[in-house]
């Protein structure tokens, strides 16, 4: 089963809407930074302007942040681009007769529900002002290296 970058591809996205505000962001330009597809990007985009993060204007190239990155928190971009979808799946098919089988459900539901729970704390903390500060302070370091 591959696993979503959705999530992840939407902040990067973001970011570099942020970082590159002010230049022409095509769907072409910011999929080749994000290694995907312009479809792929445009569809982040839709669920991102749907969820009232971004603004665009049809037949420009100027995708704007709709709030300043301060207010826009990590668990934000997660709903937008996943809707309220569990971080964690206890297999519903299992085998009732074994003990095993006939019990994982319920015994692993409260440990993914705290899981749960304190990823969505740790990500409503984290703004994308965050993770705009922490890539600039990455790119200066490579670039002191150089």
């Amino acid at each position: 089963m591959r696993v979503s970058t959705r999530f992840s591809d939407s902040i990067h996205l973001l970011a570099f809407i942020k970082i590159y505000a002010g230049e022409r962001l095509t769907s072409d330009l910011i999929a080749s930074s994000i290694e995907t597809s312009p479809v792929v990007v445009r569809r982040l985009m839709g669920k991102l302007r749907h969820a009232g993060l971004i603004t665009t204007t049809p037949g420009t190239a100027q995708p704007v942040l709709a709030k300043p990155l301060s207010d826009i928190s990590l668990l934000t971009v997660f709903y937008a681009v996943e809707g309220d979808k569990a971080l964690f799946a206890v297999d519903p098919k299992t085998n009732p007769d074994c003990i095993v089988g006939g019990n994982i459900q319920t015994v692993l539901q409260q440990y993914y529900q705290d899981a749960q729970t304190a990823a969505e704390a740790r990500l409503a903390k984290t703004s994308l002002q965050d993770i705009v500060d922490n890539l600039l302070v990455e790119q200066a370091k490579k670039e002191a290296v150089q």
